[in-house]
């Protein structure tokens, strides 16, 4: 079992920067990929990023790649995004989730999921 809790989020002007935390509860966690996902008022969820249970690999949606960054601290059992030149599109509801499956873009592959920090960047 993963616990996950997000924070961080907020109100932002457009090119500013926020960064979300994840905390996660459970022994295993090290074990888990780790992704963040956004879902905006009548769209369906989004992948943003993940980043391997392993070595750290990362992966980024198009949209995102160059402005944010995933990481992990797993002796924290942390999750981070930092997201910077934040764009009015990047509103919407940011969660975090674990999961054992690949491809590690694909919510599908994610068992557990925090209830999600909201994030609102203005023009």
């Amino acid at each position: 079992q993963v616990q996950l809790g997000e924070s961080g989020g907020g109100l932002v002007q457009a090119g500013g920067s926020l960064r979300l935390s994840c905390a996660a509860s459970g022994r295993t966690f090290s074990s888990y990929a780790m992704g963040w996902f956004r879902q905006a008022p009548g769209m369906e969820r989004e992948f943003v990023a993940a980043i391997s249970w392993s070595i750290g690999n990362t992966y980024y949606a198009d949209s995102v790649k160059g402005r944010f960054t995933i990481s992990r601290d797993n002796a924290k059992k942390m999750v981070y995004l930092q997201m910077n030149s934040l764009k009015p599109e990047d509103t919407a509801v940011y969660s975090c989730a674990a999961g054992l499956g690949y491809p590690v873009t694909s919510t599908s592959q994610y068992t557990y999921w925090g209830r999600g920090t909201q994030v609102t960047v203005s023009s």
